[in-house]
């Protein structure tokens, strides 16, 4: 999402509420108190720091831009544009196109021109640029672009290729005194030409997702497209750095650059994503104190870009990169995610983007022959990219409609060309009548976009296999498995805990998740050659996992094949004796469930032995107790299952039945969802009930593509429902949705109480 811009229901961090009418007017009234107020602090006398840099003004500064910006961008998304062109906007109007007009004086003290206080706010807007182009490539999705095929690479290409080369053959009709260098000319046309053929994903992104068009084949492919378009022009724009670096287009310089680049995506995407991901999760498990997480995505982001300025290419590359690479990491959190994101928005954004508007002089288009040149290139840079486009979506398969509404997303440059523009100052590409230029078509072909935008994707009509797979992905997105990112198995040697491993690879395969192996010895001392054996057990239940994994994820259309390229995160540790603390110790790590899986998880016929409660104990979130019996004892890994999923409309037992579904998914079981309907009494209303109930459940199966029947059993005890069921459909594994009850002891209520003692079956519990 473009830096700034949040929905209306939710701004920030915590989704701060809706601000009213009377106080924003409050609020314009402290941002305009500030402003006036600012010069007497500025002015305050600071003694011998006043010869030099003021950190008082620097403050004002800071301030001045945060909140003029922050009410601004308000604003813009009341009028449904993005929050970062208020925060543009008010560069401009605290800038010399405004109030350096109406108070030149007043504008100077606040933003003086000196190196050094200039120097101050710079590094500050430096390192935000760093940043936005992390965030930027945390939210671009790869896999989008995997998904929509040639149609979005065609409309990329064609969109890139069109006005990249009206952008050059403009820059070389330029006249002379609009040039920082004539002498360097195919420079500023190859920066010209990069900064007309990029799109920004983030205010396409914010634009699709408000007319609910994202999970819609034409969004998709917009948003893949705009991705290609950031990701090949963050790549033009590192190279076109080294030229400007080197002074001249040299051959030698070029292939230097060209081959240092490809070398530089080729190892971050091998060695660097393996590294990334290690880091990150090294850092979240081991580290104890805030933020650690934060703090080694920061340093990821730093070393990237540095070594990408070491090969001679721009910093921004590595930052973007970096981005990337985080963004796929396993374990990055929302919670870290938001974090994240709320120190960019509400700081590093608002300042960046503000000095991008402070260093434009919209005044310089008073300027007949400036202002006719600015209109040219906003005509040439929107036909350009619409032209080109339209093309490309004739050319990957889509409709005209469809292509129209392509045509009309990729044509918003937004926050990314105000980056280019800034990169393009500072290394010489461009001057500052040029940089004005550019940054006012940024702001006028970013204001056209969302209405246009908005206006031709209400009239492409939704197909009917498009309609049936959002009914399906809405069904997904309401699940538990879905939503599942880290997984904790706990087991032990014994053929239930082989079992568990079983159900755990089935479960990770699901959603590739990360998972730590966690094998618990019977005794609490180990001799060295006991401790070397139960770490090789470990590693078996690893492999045994992947393989499970590898067989889960195989489609119909791979069956033939033996194995897929799915390679899970898995680590192992071997504890002593089942322990409350060190299940609790490693639970800080942060998971999603727990499976457990030792042997002889049941004493007294219907209470959990002690070993299953200390583990329970030390885990305070999901999750799935096993009890092999039956012919899934004897043959834990390999056995056939026939699954019974008893159901009663809770979001407990909605949970197990999608366990349940995903198990019977990857291998291949037949599955029954069993409703225990309540008495003759209330018979009018429980149908009504029942039917909600298995046509959700049925619904579920239908989005995992499990063929699911369903039966209905009443005026009968739950346990006894389901044991008389269990035979009759010869089910062997029984998943049962639970809650934990008050107690010493780990309980789930009567009917789990009553299964453990009746069923010669297995089961399998699933908790909150």
């Amino acid at each position: 999402m473009e830096p700034g811009c949040q929905t209306l229901e939710s701004r920030g961090l915590g989704g701060t509420p809706r601000v009213s009418g009377p106080k924003i007017r409050w609020l314009w009234a402290l941002a305009l108190a500030a402003l006036v107020a600012a010069p007497a602090w500025a002015a305050a006398p600071t003694g011998e720091a006043s010869k030099g840099p003021s950190e008082v003004i620097f403050i004002v500064e800071v301030v001045a831009l945060m909140i003029v910006g922050r009410l601004l961008g308000e604003l813009m998304l009341r009028w449904g544009q993005p929050a970062v062109m208020g925060q543009l906007v008010a560069g401009l109007l605290l800038g010399p196109s405004f109030f350096g007009l109406i108070a030149p004086d007043l504008q100077h003290m606040i933003f003086p021109k000196t190196p050094e206080q200039k120097a101050m706010i710079e590094g500050v807007s430096q390192f935000g640029v760093l940043l936005l182009l992390l965030l930027t490539g945390m939210e671009t999705d790869l896999k989008l672009v995997r998904q929509t095929g040639r149609a979005s690479v065609y409309a990329s290409v064609m969109g890139i290729i069109v006005p990249f080369a009206c952008g050059v053959a403009l820059g070389e009709m330029l006249p002379d005194s609009l040039l920082p260098d004539p002498e360097k000319r195919l420079i500023t046309s190859l920066f010209l030409g990069t900064a007309l053929a990029i799109a920004s994903v983030k205010i396409v992104a914010v634009v699709i997702r408000e007319m609910n068009f994202m999970r819609r084949v034409v969004g998709q492919v917009i948003l893949a497209s705009a991705i290609i378009d950031d990701s090949i022009g963050w790549i033009i724009v590192s190279v076109i750095f080294s030229l400007a670096l080197h002074g001249a287009i040299e051959p030698l310089s070029v292939a230097q650059s060209v081959i240092g680049t490809i070398l530089f995506m080729v190892a971050s995407f091998t060695i660097g994503r393996r590294l990334v991901f290690f880091a990150i999760r090294w850092v979240n498990d081991t580290f104890v104190s805030e933020f650690a997480v934060i703090t080694a995505i920061l340093v990821i982001m730093s070393v990237m870009a540095l070594i990408t300025h070491l090969i001679g290419v721009h910093t921004v590359l590595g930052a973007f990169v970096a981005g990337i690479l985080v963004g796929e990491s396993p374990i990055l959190t929302k919670h870290i995610d938001e974090q994240l994101r709320g120190l960019i928005t509400a700081f590093f954004a608002p300042v960046f983007f503000g000095i991008a508007g402070l260093s434009a002089d919209l005044s310089i288009l008073a300027n007949p022959q400036v202002a006719l040149l600015t209109t040219g290139l906003i005509v040439i840079a929107s036909v350009g990219k619409f032209g080109g486009a339209f093309v490309g979506a004739e050319l990957g398969g889509l409709t005209k409609r469809e292509g129209f509404a392509l045509a009309c997303g990729m044509n918003a440059r937004g926050s990314t060309e105000v980056i280019i523009a800034t990169v393009g100052l500072s290394m010489g590409a461009l001057n500052q009548d040029l940089f004005t230029m550019i940054v006012a078509m940024a702001v006028i072909t970013t204001m056209a976009m969302p209405p246009t935008l908005r206006w031709a994707l209400s009239r492409i009509p939704m197909r009917k296999e498009e309609k049936e797979r959002l009914e399906r992905e809405d069904m997904e997105a309401r699940g538990f498995v879905s939503h599942l990112e880290r997984l904790l198995i706990a087991v032990d040697d014994s053929a239930n805990g082989k079992f568990v491993t079983r159900i755990g690879g089935i479960l990770a395969g699901h959603n590739a998740m990360p998972t730590t192996v966690m094998h618990i010895e019977p005794t609490k001392t180990r001799s060295k050659s006991a401790a070397a054996e139960a770490d090789e057990k470990a590693k078996q239940a690893a492999e045994t996992i992947q393989a499970v994994a590898e067989r889960s994820r195989l489609s119909k259309e791979d069956e033939e094949k033996e194995k897929s390229d799915l390679k899970l995160d898995i680590s192992t540790a071997v504890k002593a004796a089942p322990n409350a603390e060190h299940i609790a110790e490693e639970a800080e790590k942060g998971y999603d469930l727990m499976l457990m899986g030792l042997n002889k998880p049941v004493v007294r016929k219907n209470e959990f032995s002690d070993d299953i409660t200390n583990l329970a104990a030390g885990f305070q979130g999901p999750l799935a107790v096993a009890d092999a019996r039956g012919d899934l004892l004897k043959d834990p890994l390999r056995g056939r299952m026939s699954i019974l999923v008893p159901v009663n409309g809770t979001e407990v037992s909605r949970r197990a039945a999608e366990v349940a579904i995903t198990i019977a998914r990857a291998s291949r079981a037949s599955i029954t969802a069993l409703y225990v309907a309540p008495s003759a009494r209330t018979k009018k209303r429980s149908r009504r009930n029942e039917e909600a109930i298995l046509k959700d459940i049925a619904k579920l199966a239908d989005t995992y593509g499990v063929e699911i029947k369903t039966t209905v059993r009443a005026d009968i005890a739950a346990d006894e429902a389901i044991v008389k069921e269990m035979h009759r459909r010869r089910a062997n594994l029984v998943v049962l949705g639970v809650g934990r009850r008050p107690g010493e002891g780990l309980f789930f209520g009567d009917t789990a109480a009553s299964l453990l003692e009746k069923s010669d079956r297995a089961l399998l519990f699933v908790a909150t």
